[in-house]
């Protein structure tokens, strides 16, 4: 899994500093990032997305100071994760006002940087649960992405597959793929979405999803068996 990763912070030297750790961090941990840099507070929240996993968030700025940005981005994102850069120590209490993890101080030495980092990796991933609404003839049920081995597309209709039971959902496959890739969702073929939290392996041109044998298309082999790796990888 690849994790985005904005950095806010209007000093050029700290910015390297911090992207420098960053890629110490990948080739001691094998965990990829995409890395988005803002200049300044205003520069993040003028037009707001809520795609990033962690913010490494400097306090003093010159146009928006790191508090104000945080409040800004609390209103449009919940759930990123926010750890306050500042040479100062007695702003860290007011981390607790925009659910900040934590603060690191200047200089910020690697190894508090790589603890801090990891905390919230570990974070992040113990967040990476969603839900989808499905209905069966006894009404409509919310499902955890947990729960989930596989969906099926058949004629316009998706069928979404637990251990038990199967639902049916009015969603087009695209539109699932794109809301259920965060949590590890691939699709092996047109008519497979798959968990590959559930994938037992890979045995020739099928993917064994609990007990259910399915195809793996030609065209889609390589990329599926490079997701299940990489999701591999990333539990160990």
């Amino acid at each position: 899994m690849r994790y985005k990763i904005a950095i806010v912070e209007d000093d050029s030297f700290s910015v390297e500093k911090i992207k420098k750790y960053l890629n110490r961090y990948t080739l001691e941990k094998n965990i990829d990032f995409d890395v988005f840099v803002f200049h300044d507070g205003d520069e993040i929240t003028s037009d707001y997305e809520a795609i990033y996993d962690i913010i490494f968030l400097d306090i003093e700025m010159k146009r928006q100071d790191g508090m104000v940005t945080a409040k800004k981005i609390r209103a449009f994102d919940s759930d990123v994760i926010i750890i306050f850069i500042t040479n100062m120590s007695q702003y860290a209490i007011h981390g607790y006002a925009v659910d900040a993890l934590s603060f690191l101080l200047k200089p910020v030495p690697y190894f508090a940087f790589s603890q801090e980092l990891k905390k919230s990796i570990n974070r992040c991933n113990s967040r990476k649960t969603g839900f989808v609404l499905a209905s069966t003839n006894r009404g409509v049920f919310k499902l955890s992405t947990k729960e989930i081995l596989f969906i099926e597309s058949v004629k316009h209709q998706l069928y979404i597959h637990t251990s038990d039971e199967v639902y049916q959902v009015r969603k087009t496959m695209k539109k699932m793929e794109e809301e259920l890739q965060k949590f590890d969702f691939f699709r092996c073929n047109s008519g497979y979405l798959i968990n590959l939290m559930w994938v037992n392996h890979i045995e020739g041109e099928d993917v064994i999803v609990g007990s259910h044998r399915l195809k793996i298309s030609r065209p889609r082999k390589k990329e599926f068996i490079k997701a299940f790796t990489n999701y591999i990888g990333d539990k160990k």
